[in-house]
């Protein structure tokens, strides 16, 4: 992806160069589409042909069958990912794939259950995910770390249990808890004890909100989930008390451009609201959600504030800052990685 020169800049500094943390990515949907084709003939699995022709999909998921189609291609996309040696494959491609646009660090989200029935079951599927991480970081060297997400679809008390495992396997690599699926089902109260089991255990508090409905949802993570950071967030930005708080809390919005234009949240890159919440002084972590469905990776969330926003490369660098901020590296890589943004603004 060639650079492109921003707004009053003759020439521009390499994106895929600049030092960033990754915040928001999830496990299946970081799969790369070639890898997605050849499991799928690994295993005789007919894929549609929204996932076989080599553009992205076509998705406009605010309305209930828009996001049922969403889930189905991303559950046919999971259904390929059937034994340990795939799981190691996808980790450790995805942390090739992060490492090519500049990112130091990663937190991948995954819900186990979702693999579990191929995978022996839940303790088995979750330590299959960890050895994977593992190995992806010692192979390539990315610090890579694992939120587990309950799904806001299921039964609560399956996320007090997911809650409980993810704080027993701390040790092994989890650093948060995350609750994703459709906004629009469940209300977060009712998670609101697998996210205090999470947090007891030392754990951050990351649940979706404010993407495909409103403010409310934002509020609802913060008041009722203690939410550290936001997955997504950016209908925050219809609300300006709303923005002032998560300002003056330092909650971090993770805020995924393309995917918001992809599920119709917003009609064009230019409407995603990034001016509004970076001007409000809300941290935001730029992520690339589901690359394999949306068709772009980490780098072109940074290109897309740069050409669609106007962000010059001061700006994209605090953004880079505010991404190492708000994640769970620790203090070593955190430097490092800030030191390696300063140096990247300064060539």
């Amino acid at each position: 992806m060639e650079s492109v020169p921003a707004r009053g800049e003759a020439a521009t500094r390499d994106l895929r160069q600049l030092p960033k943390a990754h915040l928001h990515l999830h496990f299946t949907g970081s799969m790369r589409p070639s890898t997605l084709l050849e499991l799928a003939d690994k295993y005789g699995v007919h894929l549609p042909d929204a996932l076989t022709s080599g553009e992205p999909p076509q998705l406009r998921a605010t309305d209930e069958r828009g996001w049922f189609r969403f889930q189905r291609l991303y559950d046919m996309a999971r259904s390929c990912l059937r034994a340990p040696e795939d799981i190691q494959r996808l980790v450790r491609e995805a942390a090739q794939e992060d490492l090519a646009d500049g990112s130091g660090w990663l937190e991948i989200q995954v819900d186990p259950t979702s693999y579990a029935p191929r995978l022996g079951g839940l303790i088995p599927a979750l330590e299959i995910i960890l050895d994977a991480v593992d190995s992806a970081s010692r192979e390539t060297g990315l610090g890579i770390r694992v939120l587990v997400a309950a799904n806001r679809m299921k039964h609560p008390l399956d996320a007090r249990t997911l809650a409980r495992l993810a704080v027993r396997y701390a040790d092994r690599g989890i650093v948060g808890f995350g609750l994703s699926n459709d906004e629009r089902r469940g209300m977060a109260r009712d998670f609101d004890r697998a996210f205090a089991i999470a947090r007891e255990g030392g754990l951050l508090a990351a649940p979706h909100g404010g993407e495909l409905t409103g403010p409310a949802s934002v509020r609802d993570c913060l008041d009722d989930l203690s939410a550290t950071r936001i997955g997504h967030g950016v209908r925050a930005a219809e609300d300006p008390a709303l923005l002032r708080r998560l300002a003056e809390r330092g909650v971090t919005c993770e805020v995924c451009p393309a995917s918001n234009v992809a599920l119709g949240v917003y009609e064009k890159p230019e409407d995603v609201p990034l001016r509004t919440l970076y001007d409000a002084g809300v941290p935001m972590a730029l992520g690339a959600d589901d690359p394999l469905l949306f068709g772009s990776r980490l780098a072109a969330q940074y290109e897309m504030a740069r050409t669609k926003h106007g962000f010059d490369d001061a700006a994209l660098a605090e953004l880079a800052r505010q991404s190492v901020r708000g994640s769970a590296a620790p203090a070593d890589v955190r430097r490092k990685l800030l030191a390696g943004i300063d140096d990247w603004l300064a060539d």
